[in-house]
């Protein structure tokens, strides 16, 4: 691991091979199924229950559903693939030589991705411990900050679909995945004259928020 990784995620690897693998885009992987696919997994769940517990601490006086805003926000794409571009990911990523990511979507989505898996093979090598204190400073500032709990993105996106006349959105669970004390369910919402987006969380409710949120991105509508 660079010198710059390692001072950026504040974390040394016993575990060399598990660095490796959450830097591995699938096109990279030399053995099937040894890339990030399986730590991004893990690591969405690591990244859930820390975010989970700081704001459960941080805002006592907050209700289920302010909670629920900040967590949707703090473990959404646009949040991870922050912290990914933070670290410089790109530029430790492994892909293979035909696959080509560049500035948009696919580089993105990959971003993402490893940086869940970064957080996921911090939890195997030093344990939860280690996860955590990882996250709180990657995520210090963003999950810090003050003021009002960001507005709801399925509020916000039943809203635009009433005043469109077009009727409520619908949130369709396509599945459930893991064990039972960190599940990660699939979920699809569906808005008359647009494709369905899916969106995966530890919860159906939290799922639906990042799905609403996806959305709203895709047609252009600002929280």
């Amino acid at each position: 691991m660079s010198d710059d990784l390692a001072r950026g995620l504040g974390y040394s690897f016993q575990n060399a091979s598990l660095l490796e693998q959450a830097l591995t885009h699938p096109s990279a992987a030399k053995v099937p199924g040894v890339h990030y696919e399986r730590l991004e997994f893990l690591g969405d769940a690591v990244l859930g229950l820390v975010m989970a517990e700081f704001l459960y601490r941080t805002y006592p006086g907050e209700s289920e559903g302010d909670i629920a805003k900040r967590h949707a926000l703090l473990v959404a794409g646009t949040t991870v693939s922050a912290v990914a571009r933070q670290l410089d990911l790109a530029h430790h990523l492994r892909t293979s030589e035909t696959e080509h990511l560049n500035a948009g979507r696919s580089l993105t989505s990959a971003l993402e991705d490893a940086c869940e898996a970064l957080l996921g093979a911090v939890y195997l090598d030093g344990g939860f411990d280690a996860a955590k204190e990882v996250v709180l400073r990657l995520w210090d500032g963003k999950a810090a900050e003050s003021g009002l709990p960001p507005r709801d993105a399925k509020s916000t996106l039943q809203e635009w679909s009433q005043g469109k006349g077009i009727g409520l959105p619908e949130y369709v669970t396509i599945k459930s995945e893991g064990p039972s004390h960190a599940p990660v369910f699939h979920v699809e919402v569906r808005v008359k004259g647009e494709e369905p987006v899916e969106a995966s969380g530890p919860s159906k409710k939290l799922a639906e928020h990042e799905a609403a949120r996806k959305i709203l991105e895709k047609l252009g509508i600002s929280l």
